[in-house]
């Protein structure tokens, strides 16, 4: 198929305005490691040398015409010199520096982060290992963008970010629904800590990667809690719910479903957030209703679950059913008695120890999250932070987000093309202007 451009910086139309001053793009992407990519059903990719190397060949070239100021790529062959050279010495020679991380227990793959030295300096980089049961890992870098000569306005604000590449598990069933949030509760946590180890100011903070769910999921509604945006529905205007929820995709996965779950999320440093932590009990409280709601399709009442006699429950009751619903079964994932006993604390708001049925039902609508969002104004940039270890100054940074694609182009009005061959993923470009936050 057509493998066309299209422009998505143009830094050379006039001079910036006062509140735009240059931009750059982010690029994640999928490559999909060949020792996962099936061709007959029985044979992968990684048997025969021309295939392997030629599709990534491929997939460089375009990567290396884009040229984004970062590269997030999930599910690189980790495992093979050869391939690792190939993109270590393409990269290098068109001015990325690369960090390379591999998932725990020889997986095979891992991940890949590139930035272009003309953009960006490195100023620290660390690894997130989850330890969970599809040894998942992340990449944070902490980056400082690069002032040239037409950007002086840039000279005297903050100009650091935080950058993370991750690829959270593929919800093989419900149950792993919750092990992505803990994996994404890992993430947001280890930036909090790192902010703190680091008394950084406020900084905007970038995550890229592949996050194996759609905007429909718990994940998708707790980052945006969070005051996370996803920058491709934010550059397209789509909204939260109703038809906007699945316009695009961006994967076409093993059981032949396609669905978007490829992400740029922006989080500036003005955006309003809750605490990280009442957020996660709400996310996991919407898990637990959504388990729920499964249990009668298999036959089972979902009320046998918390042995109740129809009116109310107990703590002990409520515990019960965390563990028959399979939460608590993974030492480093599952739910401990403290994260049971503050969910139980957010559903019996009176303390008196015991809960109404009607009450225990509506305790965790899926819908709190965006409800939140909606009350608290998604675009309210006038109320910092609660967890900034310092102010905010009127030198903070931030990104605008200017435009998005994805590429093949078909995939943004949700349909999968049958000639691509690329990987079983879309790539994602986001354009981002770095801008002068102002507040009230």
């Amino acid at each position: 198929m057509g493998e066309s451009n299209r422009d998505i910086c143009h830094q050379s139309e006039g001079p910036p305005s006062s509140d735009y001053l240059g931009c750059f793009s982010c690029t994640t992407f999928n490559i999909l490691a060949p020792i996962y990519k099936r061709l007959d059903g029985k044979n992968c990719e990684s048997e025969f040398r021309e295939l392997w190397c030629g599709r990534n060949e491929s997939i460089l070239d375009r990567l290396l015409n884009l040229k984004s100021a970062i590269i997030c790529l999930q599910e690189f062959w980790m495992g093979n010199e050869e391939l690792v050279g190939m993109y270590e010495k393409r990269l290098g020679d068109t001015g990325y520096v690369t960090y390379k991380l591999a998932r725990t227990n020889n997986r095979g793959d891992g991940l890949l982060t590139a930035v272009h030295q003309n953009h960006f300096h490195v100023l620290n980089y660390r690894e997130v290992l989850f330890h969970d049961i599809g040894d998942r890992v992340a990449q944070l870098l902490h980056v400082e963008l690069l002032v040239h000569s037409s950007q002086d306005q840039l000279a005297k604000m903050e100009k650091e970010a935080l950058v993370v590449n991750t690829h959270l598990i593929f919800p093989h069933d419900s149950s792993y629904c919750f092990l992505r949030l803990k994996q994404v509760y890992k993430i947001l946590q280890y930036i909090e800590s790192y902010c703190h180890e680091y008394q950084l100011p406020p900084v905007p903070i970038i995550l890229c990667g592949d996050w194996n769910g759609s905007k429909k999921g718990n994940v998708y509604k707790f980052l945006r809690s969070q005051g996370l945006v996803s920058s491709y529905d934010s550059a397209h205007h789509y909204t939260d719910n109703g038809e906007d929820s699945c316009k695009w995709v961006s994967h076409r996965n093993h059981r032949g479903n396609v669905c978007g779950v490829d992400f740029i999320w922006l989080l500036n440093p003005n955006k309003h957030r809750k605490p990280l932590k009442e957020s996660f009990i709400e996310a996991v409280l919407g898990n637990i209703n959504n388990l729920l709601l499964q249990v009668p399709t298999k036959g089972v009442d979902p009320l046998h679950l918390l042995e109740t006699d129809g009116s109310y429950i107990t703590y002990s009751q409520f515990s019960q059913a965390v563990a028959e619903l399979g939460l608590t079964g993974h030492t480093q994932d599952g739910l401990n008695n403290e994260d049971i006993k503050d969910l139980w604390e957010r559903i019996d708001t009176d303390g008196d120890g015991v809960i109404d049925l009607s009450h225990f039902a509506r305790a965790w609508n899926p819908c709190t999250f965006l409800k939140q969002i909606e009350e608290d104004g998604e675009e309210n940039s006038s109320r910092p932070k609660e967890t900034l270890s310092k102010p905010i100054s009127a030198t903070t940074i931030g990104f605008n987000v200017n435009k998005a694609m994805l590429f093949p182009l078909e995939v943004e009005t949700g349909v999968w093309p049958e000639n691509y061959s690329l990987s079983d993923h879309a790539q994602l470009t986001v354009e981002f202007s770095p801008v002068q936050l102002h507040f009230s």
